[in-house]
């Protein structure tokens, strides 16, 4: 009888896993698969379903992963979804955000592929395009504004951000450094703060 207990606990256990992992799976396959843009434009989403909805990570925390998943190599969301899958649920929660937010991207670029070149001439196609795009350069602003309201805590931190994307905009500096630059600001600046 125990052992009957065991069992089900332990099968429990199991399921509680895989829901868990089917869970994540599919609020990043429909984050992938529902924005356009590019991972900045899906940013929003993920904040909605991560921070506001299930309340995985703290909006402050949100603000860290996305600064790191900006200076890693690679796509942001796909960045990000490593960082709050693993957080949730280890390597399998990486695994099931990386593979939700991937799979619907790969599918429509690999079906894009195979059919645009034929097509991409075409005054529809062109037409969409040109109504595409100022929508996504508001999804991207929409993003940066979104996910950098929670950085502006004081004077300091809004004249930081101003200073860094005056430099951005128009001495052309390599983002690395500028990061650079913003990690030696935080130790001069914000070091005795804490």
């Amino acid at each position: 009888m125990s052992q009957d207990r065991e069992l089900s606990s332990e099968q429990k256990e199991k399921e509680s896993v895989y829901k868990k992992f089917l869970h994540i799976f599919i609020i990043f396959f429909k984050i992938g698969a529902f924005t356009f843009g590019g991972g900045l434009a899906m940013l929003p989403l993920v904040k909605q379903e991560i921070v506001d909805k299930k309340k995985w990570v703290s909006p402050q925390e949100f603000v860290d992963i996305v600064a790191v998943a900006m200076t890693a190599p690679g796509a942001i969301i796909i960045n990000s979804a490593v960082y709050v899958g693993y957080k949730i649920m280890g390597a399998f929660g990486s695994l099931a955000a990386v593979l939700g937010a991937a799979i619907p991207s790969f599918t429509v670029i690999l079906i894009i592929a195979a059919f645009f070149l034929q097509f991409q001439n075409l005054p529809g196609v062109e037409a969409v395009f040109s109504g595409i795009r100022p929508a996504v350069g508001a999804f991207i602003a929409a993003a940066v504004f979104k996910v950098g309201r929670p950085t502006v805590t004081n004077i300091k931190s809004l004249a930081f951000i101003i200073s860094f994307l005056l430099i951005a905009l128009f001495l052309e500096f390599n983002p690395i450094l500028i990061i650079v630059i913003g990690v030696l600001t935080g130790l001069l600046f914000y070091r005795n703060e804490e």
